[in-house]
């Protein structure tokens, strides 16, 4: 039997109870770590509740090339929405979650897929930021934009173009007409969800003179503010920083 002395009515544990308590809350933390690490490695996401502010925001990143209904090669990075849809999903329905903090360095990717997932973060009731780092090109645009507020770094780049398609088409009037009605989904949604004028975007995509073998053009930076694209420049702490004041402000209004 343990050794037990009891002062003004509360149990006080001995030597040997507080070294297994110890021990375990260990081990505890090298699971949580373990399956943190194990998150970022598969899924590129984790949840970070470690701030002073005790906010828990999933970080989620869209990384590589945006995978839809046709399944990329085994040397493609990419980012397959399938797996991002019910992660955001999850993200909507959990009281433990506070915000959502997303990182971009996407080459862009299939059309549906992108619009699907920019749409489902657009719908979230919880607190949004966006981060693009490197680039966040095509169809990483409207994924930026979808957020409550954006960020860029100050090297960050967003190539514009119109919508294109690989293989072979049909050349008749109605696959043209297609592609503008995908076209127009695109530009609406963007310009939606951030200050750049319809015209100003068109032009954007229609530029001839910026890519020597394609149409559209490649926006670095600040200039991806000044379109009105994007809310502001500025890396991870800025980003993290807005988040917590959103949701601060979110927590004040309810």
């Amino acid at each position: 039997m343990l050794h037990q002395r009891k002062k003004k009515g509360k149990r006080i544990m001995s030597k040997e109870e507080k070294k297994e308590k110890d021990n375990s809350m260990d081990e505890n933390k090298i699971d949580e770590e373990r399956l943190r690490d194990d998150q970022i490695r598969d899924d590129g996401k984790t949840i970070l509740d470690k701030g002073r502010q005790k906010h828990r925001i999933q970080l989620i990143s869209i990384i590589g090339e945006v995978e839809g209904h046709d399944i990329l090669s085994s040397s493609t990075k990419a980012t397959k929405y399938e797996h991002l849809l019910p992660q955001l999903a999850r993200v909507e329905d959990s009281i433990d979650i506070d915000g959502v903090l997303i990182i971009l360095n996407t080459m862009g990717g299939d059309v549906e897929a992108g619009l699907a997932i920019a749409e489902m973060i657009a719908s979230l009731s919880k607190p949004t930021v966006s981060l693009v780092l490197g680039g966040s090109h095509s169809i990483g645009v409207p994924i930026a934009v979808s957020t409550n507020y954006s960020f860029v770094v100050k090297t960050g780049t967003m190539v514009i173009h119109p919508v294109r398609l690989n293989g072979m088409i049909i050349g008749v009037s109605q696959t043209f007409d297609y592609f503008k009605q995908i076209q127009d989904r695109i530009t609406g949604f963007v310009c939606e969800h951030s200050k750049i004028e319809e015209k100003r975007l068109l032009e954007l995509m229609m530029e001839t003179k910026m890519l020597t073998k394609d149409v559209g053009s490649v926006l670095v930076g600040e200039e991806i503010v000044r379109e009105g694209i994007v809310d502001e420049v500025g890396g991870m702490n800025d980003a993290i920083g807005k988040l917590h004041e959103l949701i601060s402000n979110r927590a004040a209004e309810e």
